[in-house]
C-alpha cells in the first residue's frame, strides 16, 4: 500500500473516531458512563489482549507469508544465472536456444508476471518459456560425460527453479482467510464502541480526543500492515520488487560478453515472443 494513502486513512479513521467521542461526550455523564472505572478498565483489558494475542499470530501468519515469496523471488533469480552457465555446456544449437530462452523467462517475470502477481491476476498460469526450454530439452541428446553431466544437473536446477516460482506467486493471493479478517474488524469495532463509554464530560475535550484517538489510529496502522503484508506485490513502501531478476539478467548479459557467447533471443525486452 502506497504510504501516503496509508497516512491519509489512518489520519480520517482516527479524525472520525475522535469526532464520535467528543459528540458522546457533550451528553455523557461526570467520570464517564461507567460507574466503576477500574472494573470497566478490567474488562477493556481482556479485549486488548485477545486482539493482541490473535493479531500476534495473523502478523506471524502473513510476514512467514511474505518472506517466502521474497525468498522464493530471490532463489528463482539465481538458478536462472546458474542455468544459464549450465546451457553452455549443451551440444549445439539446443545450448544457444536455451540460454536465449532463459533470458527471456527472465525477461518475462520482470515485466508481465510481476504486473499480473500486482493486479491478483496470476492465478495459476504456467510461464511460457518454461515449456519452450522442456521442448528444447527434449532434442538434447547428451553424448559426452560433460554434456550428460550437465544434462542431469539441468533437470535439478528446473526443479528448484519451478519451486522457487511457486514460492514467490504463493503471497500473490494473500494468505489471511476472509474468517480472520472478519474477526479482526469485528474486535476493532467491539474496542471502539466500549471507548465511547469512556466519555467523560467532566474531562478536558483534549484528553478524550487523545484517549480516543491513540486507540483507534494504532488499530487502524495495525490493520494496514496486515493488509500490506497479506499482499506484497505493491509499488508502496515494503512492496516486493523484481530486483532479484533484474539483477540476474545483467549478470546474465555480462557473463555472456566476458565469455563471447553470442546468444540470438526469442523475444522483445518485455519478453513476448518474436
Amino acid at each position: 500500500m502506497n504510504i501516503v494513502w496509508g497516512f491519509l486513512i489512518i489520519v480520517a479513521v482516527t479524525a472520525v473516531a475522535v469526532a464520535a467521542m467528543l459528540f458522546v461526550r457533550r451528553t455523557a455523564p461526570e467520570g464517564s458512563y461507567f460507574e466503576d472505572g477500574d472494573r470497566a478498565s478490567g474488562v477493556f483489558g481482556v479485549l486488548a489482549t485477545g486482539f493482541s494475542v490473535l493479531l500476534g499470530f495473523i502478523v506471524f501468519l502473513a510476514f512467514a507469508s511474505y518472506d517466502q515469496s521474497r525468498s522464493g523471488a530471490e532463489q528463482e533469480a539465481l538458478v536462472v544465472v546458474q542455468q544459464v552457465e549450465n546451457a553452455q555446456f549443451f551440444p549445439r544449437p539446443a545450448g544457444a536456444d536455451l540460454t536465449g530462452q532463459l533470458v527471456c523467462y527472465g525477461r518475462s517475470v520482470v515485466n508481465g508476471e510481476w504486473d499480473r502477481m500486482r493486479d491478483g491476476t496470476q492465478g495459476d498460469a504456467i510461464n511460457p518459456w518454461g515449456v519452450r526450454m522442456f521442448r528444447t530439452l527434449q532434442t538434447v541428446q547428451p553424448k559426452t560425460a560433460v554434456e550428460q553431466s550437465a544434462y542431469d544437473k539441468w533437470l535439478d536446477q528446473t526443479s528448484a527453479r519451478e519451486e522457487a516460482r511457486l514460492d514467490r506467486i504463493h503471497g500473490a493471493v494473500g494468505v489471511i482467510p476472509a474468517q480472520l479478517w472478519i474477526v479482526l474488524f469485528f474486535i476493532a469495532s467491539v474496542i471502539f464502541v466500549y471507548m465511547l463509554f469512556f466519555a467523560d464530560s467532566g474531562e478536558r475535550a483534549v484528553v478524550q480526543a487523545m484517549l480516543m484517538g491513540s486507540v483507534v489510529s494504532v488499530l487502524t496502522a495495525t490493520l494496514l500492515l496486515l493488509y500490506a503484508l497479506d499482499n506484497p506485490f505493491h509499488d508502496g513502501i515494503g512492496g516486493l520488487q523484481p530486483v532479484a531478476m533484474e539483477r540476474a539478467l545483467v549478470i546474465i548479459d555480462q557473463e555472456l560478453d566476458v565469455a563471447g557467447v553470442d546468444v540470438s533471443f526469442p523475444c522483445d525486452a518485455a519478453g513476448n515472443p518474436l
